[in-house]
């Protein structure tokens, strides 16, 4: 059969659960042997990496028949340069989605659920049975696609790091980051246990949960808070918002800036004040970080570039 077209495809993947164990204690006996030692189901991820499998050699058939077709594991997606004209195609959960996102440009995604009865999928609005249909339909510019704004963190030494939906910035431990935040003209020293800046995609998330926590605290005090603030935010809003997670008073460090809206015009500046294991990650992918560590200036704003996910 001719193929569609002649720019790549590329298929990210991830391990399953499985595959991951076996990595970690050699065979799948031992691997077995210490799952069901804890008094844990072991062909509940027997089921999973067989469903996962099976996906992806459907998805991998049906593709090989349009393009040419590169099978990427997502531990090479940093470092990977993908071609102005690739086509990609992401088969797993809602994490991996956001995960290949950050590191494409105007790229369509093409994101499928492999396993429906166990991943709600709010990410994965495809099914294995619509691979061939919708990258057909992809080609042919007949797609509609749904934008997803993106965070950005830029260092004064020329590193940054994109976050589809949250970015973390303080300790890599659990002791107190230390910093100075300065936002629109205000500026404070604070200690915390760290600022978690939220995009609209990442409102149903990180953001939703410390929002319901405050909500919590502060009905306990008989304080009202706007009940909408505990929802989500458009996908594609232009801005962002940045909760400080347990900030600390003192003599020292302050808590008037602990949360607000971030946006390209009123960015947040931050200078950190740690000698040792500051960091900024994004997606909760703790691997995958930015140094920030004493002196180093931070420039956190709404992303230059979109997510650009096939609907």
């Amino acid at each position: 059969m001719a193929r569609l077209s002649e720019n790549k495809i590329i298929l990210v993947t991830r391990a399953t659960r499985l595959e991951e164990l076996v990595a970690r204690f050699n065979t799948e006996g031992q691997a077995r042997f210490y799952v069901e030692h804890l008094g844990a189901d072991f062909s509940d991820y027997e089921a999973e990496d067989r469903t996962y499998k099976n996906s992806l050699r459907e998805v991998e058939a049906q593709l090989h028949e349009m393009g040419r077709l590169q099978v990427l594991d997502r531990h090479f997606l940093p470092n990977f340069i993908f071609g102005a004209e690739d086509t990609v195609v992401v088969l797993g959960q809602d994490g991996l989605v956001a995960n290949t996102l950050k590191y494409l440009q105007e790229h369509p995604v093409v994101a499928i659920n492999p396993d429906p009865a166990r991943w709600d999928g709010v990410l994965l609005p495809f099914g294995v049975q619509d691979v061939s249909k919708v990258v057909r339909d992809v080609f042919g510019n007949r797609r509609k696609m749904r934008e997803i704004t993106m965070a950005r963190a830029e260092l004064n030494n020329g590193q940054h790091l994109y976050g589809v939906n949250d970015l973390f910035i303080g300790q890599r431990t659990h002791i107190s980051a230390r910093y100075m935040v300065e936002i629109g003209g205000d500026s404070e020293q604070q200690s915390s246990s760290g600022i978690i800046v939220s995009t609209g995609l990442g409102s149903t998330g990180w953001f939703k949960s410390i929002m319901a926590g405050a909500m919590g605290i502060g009905k306990a005090l008989g304080q009202s808070m706007r009940a909408d603030m505990v929802g989500s935010f458009a996908w594609e809003a232009n801005y962002l918002y940045y909760t400080v997670r347990e900030p600390f008073p003192s003599r020292y460090s302050s808590t008037q800036m602990v949360f607000g809206e971030l946006t390209r015009e009123k960015p947040m500046r931050l200078v950190s004040q740690m000698p040792e294991n500051g960091v900024i990650f994004s997606d909760g992918i703790e691997q995958d970080y930015l140094e920030f560590n004493s002196a180093t200036h931070a420039v956190i704003t709404v992303a230059e570039k979109k997510g650009h996910l096939v609907v």
